[in-house]
């Protein structure tokens, strides 16, 4: 029986593929397909829903992948994966980068033996907030919310050969594959691959953190003073695999042309271990810097100052005003403050699909997702 549904859904998916069919949709039903054993371990460190500030956080799950390029599911809709190896973003950066997410794509196919019409990259607009402080026992934590619809979410931790370790996360649902009947069987290992040229946010193993919040602007970026190219999402992987702080992460988006994946305005929130937290923007096709250990969806550079949405003002306050109430917090204080500005208090058709609380110190990252904050699922760069 269960062999007659898989071929079933085989013949769905192939005739899905005569219209198109989003990666993260096809990772969806093949999880379906195949419910076998999850390949990390799970181990729950705490069993009660306490918030108590002196208590560590609850309802957390131990996750540790293992390194067999394989897709694993952690719940309906998150997904997680570890990579080892060469994923040849050094060659990337070697051939002069990307200065479109076509030409990514480009590169991409031609590297996974696949016709440059089974990739797309696209999307609507998404909201994010960001906010970095110290803990009450010496640790650095950054915590991150990603706005958007609902979605399949891929976390990647990464072990590159001679780079930084890192775990990062893509939107799933921004990769779109055509209508060649192999795209819709792309192997984890492809998947994994194209997942690790586009992520969203993440933290190296050095504790350096990065995430991409966009802007609501008519301006885009699109550099052109002959250095090598790079798009926003390959721009978050040179800076998780190459930067150790925030110094290093400023100098080496000033080696690069940025031009922004699907035309967005946006800026970026980067976060260090050694505490220094700042906002890089572009105005005019310039690179302007701030220091601010919040970060919305609007420019905090002076001659912009504002422009964004009204709400992304709102949760900035509030982050602001939680920061100057509390000069450290705990795990537990970082995760309900993302609570706080998540989107079901707003009301507006849309969801944070994933909190994050990075621990700078510990090297962590501990991932809530569609705004369930009574359950983590912990990931450690030390394991």
């Amino acid at each position: 029986m269960g062999k007659i549904i898989v071929r079933i859904l085989r013949v769905v998916l192939a005739l899905l593929g005569l219209i198109g069919i989003n990666i993260g949709l096809l990772l969806y039903l093949r999880r379906r397909i195949n419910k076998t054993a999850k390949p990390y371990t799970a181990s729950p460190q705490c069993s009660d829903g306490s918030d108590e500030d002196n208590k560590a956080d609850q309802g957390i799950i131990k996750i540790q992948l293992n390194s067999e390029d394989k897709i694993v599911s952690l719940e309906e809709g998150l997904l997680a994966v570890r990579y080892d190896g060469d994923y040849r973003f050094d060659e990337f950066l070697r051939q002069g980068g990307a200065s479109s997410d076509k030409e990514l794509i480009r590169f991409l196919t031609r590297q996974l033996k696949m016709d440059t019409s089974d990739l797309q990259i696209e999307t609507k607009g998404f909201g994010c907030s960001t906010i970095a402080v110290p803990g009450s026992e010496g640790e650095m934590f950054f915590g991150r919310n990603f706005d958007w619809y609902p979605c399949n979410a891929l976390i990647v931790e990464a072990h590159p050969r001679t780079d930084y370790a890192s775990i990062s996360t893509v939107n799933m649902d921004f990769i779109h594959v055509g209508t060649r009947l192999k795209s819709l069987f792309m192997s984890d290992d492809m998947v994994s691959r194209t997942a690790l040229f586009l992520p969203l946010d993440g933290m190296n193993e050095i504790g350096l953190c990065v995430s991409v919040n966009m802007i609501q602007d008519q301006t885009t970026i699109q550099q052109h003073s002959g250095k090598p190219d790079i798009t926003t999402t390959t721009a978050v992987r040179l800076l998780l695999d190459k930067a150790a702080n925030v110094e290093e992460a400023v100098d080496l988006l000033s080696r690069y042309d940025l031009h922004a994946s699907l035309n967005f305005m946006i800026h970026f929130a980067i976060s260090d271990a050694e505490g220094n937290s700042v906002a890089v923007e572009y105005v005019n096709n310039e690179m302007i810097v701030t220091d601010t250990p919040v970060l919305t969806n609007f420019y905090l550079e002076k001659a912009k100052y504002g422009i964004g949405t009204s709400q992304s003002m709102h949760r900035y306050r509030l982050l602001m005003d939680v920061l100057s109430s509390k000069q450290t917090m705990t795990a537990c204080q970082v995760r309900d403050t993302l609570n706080s500005v998540s989107k079901h208090n707003y009301h507006d058709g849309e969801t944070t699909e994933w909190s994050i609380v990075f621990d700078k110190t510990a090297k962590t990252a501990t991932y809530y997702h569609k705004e369930k904050y009574q359950k983590g699922f912990k990931l450690s760069l030390d394991d």
